[in-house]
């Protein structure tokens, strides 16, 4: 085990098996493409073999970190050394870098197939900072290896190679989802879109009410869209999409999250500006429920639904059949605003320019409808929201601030 700083290097032998081992040292010039060139060897007698388990693969020859690694813009580590431990199969990774970077991560054990590995990591890259939290899903050793680049470069550079031992592995169905991005919460690529002021900057958020709202401030030119994801979906009634609302206040974008059932989600952040026609990713959290929540989902979203529409109630999108039900809703520059069911409701609008009024649900099965007609001139009314009338105990329909 090989380890180097700048005028130092350092190695660690445990040989195999009992007897005497020729151990052979190679080098060249740190900046050479030249082949190594032996320069001495050592003869190591082993009385006793040290009974443990063999160290991963590494094919990048050093652990720890690179001897030029200032030169790739990392200052300080969280943790000295190249051996890292993980008393309960987890651990957080953090550098302090001298300059914006961009960074990939592997996990290497024995044990632990490509797909596996990818759910067992989640990367966070900040202005002056990179952070990665690592899962371990087996007890014994891994092999961490970091790669780093420029914002503007086209390469990415090992620059560490960690060696971690798990004493206590994490459950396997705690694992991240599949799929993360190497801009997990916020940072480098938030701050490119015009995203400030979060709600939440690790990319982790645990909940054991089974719901989160993630806010930014953001540009009047900024619009935000939001995804919700889950490897494996069991009980949930609905696609996930409906369980995510997406609200646009005039300097403020929030993220409304509730969860159908326990477990581990990711929730994708995609934003675009006024001058673009499409979405690009922004940013990924991890959102992570193990209190069994059973949440009913939101109304279906129209394209009409945009910057200032709030949703006051009813907050969830499942209403009670045959009951009576109090509609309270911002919708900017609508003439009108009228719900559709079982009969036609005209809400009224209050000084505070809410639009409200009581609406009877009708049977189940039903589907309620939000619309507003935006010019006196038109006849046409447009539907920015759709409501199911559902059976049995009424949902939980909360009341948004």
């Amino acid at each position: 085990m090989m380890t180097m700083s700048k005028n130092n290097m350092t190695i660690k032998v445990t040989p195999p098996t009992e007897g005497l081992f020729d151990l052979m040292i190679f080098a060249r010039h740190a900046d050479s493409q030249d082949p190594y060139n032996w320069v001495c060897s050592y003869q190591i007698q082993c009385l006793e073999p040290r009974n443990g388990e063999k160290l991963p693969e590494n094919p990048f020859h050093f652990w720890g970190f690179h001897q030029k690694v200032r030169d790739f813009g990392i200052k300080e580590s969280s943790h000295k050394g190249e051996l890292l431990i993980a008393p309960e199969g987890t651990l957080l990774l953090t550098l302090q870098t001298s300059r914006p970077l961009l960074a990939t991560y592997e996990l290497i054990n024995k044990d632990l197939d490509a797909a596996l590995s990818k759910k067992c990591l989640a990367a966070q890259a900040e202005e002056e900072k990179l952070s990665c939290h690592v899962l371990c899903p087996f007890q014994g050793y891994y092999r961490l290896s970091m790669f780093v680049k420029d914002l503007e470069g086209s390469t990415f550079r090992n620059a560490a190679n960690f060696l971690i031992r798990c004493l206590r592995p994490i459950n396997q169905n705690e694992l991240f989802p599949s799929g993360l991005s190497m801009h997990c919460g916020t940072g480098i690529s938030s701050n490119g879109h015009g995203l400030s002021h979060p709600s939440h900057s690790s990319p982790i958020i645990n909940t054991k009410l089974g719901k989160c709202n993630i806010t930014f401030h953001m540009p009047a030119d900024v619009e935000v869209t939001a995804s919700l994801s889950k490897d494996k979906v069991i009980n949930a009634k609905y696609p996930l999409e409906r369980y995510v609302l997406v609200t646009h206040l005039r300097t403020k974008v929030s993220v409304c999250v509730v969860l159908p059932e326990s477990g581990v989600y990711k929730v994708g952040l995609f934003g675009r500006s006024k001058d673009h026609k499409d979405f690009v990713h922004i940013c990924d959290y991890v959102i992570r429920c193990f209190s069994d929540p059973s949440w009913p989902p939101f109304p279906r979203v129209y394209s009409l639904w945009r910057r200032g529409c709030v949703l006051l109630e009813p907050r969830t999108g499942v209403l009670q059949e045959q009951s009576w039900v109090r509609f309270r809703i911002k919708v900017p520059k609508a003439y009108q605003a009228v719900v559709l069911g079982q009969e036609k409701t005209v809400l009224q609008q209050t000084p505070n320019v809410v639009w409200e009024g009581d609406v009877f649900t009708g049977a189940a099965g039903t589907q309620v409808k939000l619309a507003a007609k935006f010019s006196q001139h038109c006849s046409s009314l447009e539907v920015i929201l759709a409501f199911e009338v559902g059976s049995g105990s009424p949902a939980s329909q909360g009341c948004s601030g």
